[in-house]
């Protein structure tokens, strides 16, 4: 198996209200999980192949709690990388070379029953993980918007975190809104106005990298 870690940033959007039910351990309050989900890799490695500067993306649906499968997914990849660095990422992003169960994506690997032919293409993505915002666009396939949770009566910015000392992903996230639609491709994907999560990210082979 080899060694990868690196660091980040990501932006993730699901169909749940705001603090996302799966944090705490529950079903999804739609009955089903539709998601999209984008990483800046600010620096790190697979092996001895860089990852620096990188991006990824995915979108996910499954018909019911995440934990019960038949899950249907499509991995986007930097067109950016090289050959080598495609090969690394995209053995990161379906959790392989990864303890069992010891990341997000060693995780949802195990509930796929669908998996797309990775799509290899542009990835246009900003995200200020302190400011909850962040924008991702793969032209022809998804657009994703995300910003801070507002109060319904002033238009108030609001802020809140979700800390998991032992989670699979992160330590801790922002919570924010964010929409998410599909323009094309394989899978269709609608949200609006709901849950989002930005967070720093520190992962490797055996899991969060922790202080």
């Amino acid at each position: 198996m080899t060694y990868w870690e690196f660091k980040g940033r990501e932006l993730v959007n699901c169909t749940c209200e705001y603090g996302c039910n799966c944090q705490f351990n529950a079903l999804p309050d739609k009955g089903h999980c539709h998601a999209t989900a984008s990483i800046q890799i600010d620096e790190g490695h697979h092996g001895e192949t860089r990852l620096d500067g990188l991006r990824i993306a995915a979108l996910f649906k499954w018909p019911g709690p995440i934990h019960l499968g038949h899950g249907e997914a499509l991995i986007f990849v930097d067109e950016r990388a090289d050959e080598k660095q495609r090969e690394a990422l995209l053995k990161i992003a379906t959790g392989q070379d990864t303890d069992p169960f010891a990341t997000v994506f060693a995780v949802f690997a195990g509930t796929l029953e669908t998996v797309h032919e990775p799509v290899i293409t542009p990835i246009q993505f900003e995200v200020d993980v302190d400011g909850r915002r962040g924008k991702m666009s793969i032209p022809g396939y998804v657009e994703v918007t995300g910003e801070p949770i507002r109060n319904p009566v002033t238009g108030a910015e609001s802020r809140a975190q979700i800390c998991l000392p032992d989670g699979f992903e992160y330590t801790v996230a922002d919570i924010g809104s964010a929409s998410s639609k599909t323009t094309g491709g394989p899978m269709d994907i609608d949200i609006q106005s709901k849950y989002a999560q930005f967070a720093h990210l520190h992962l490797s082979t055996h899991g969060v990298v922790r202080a």
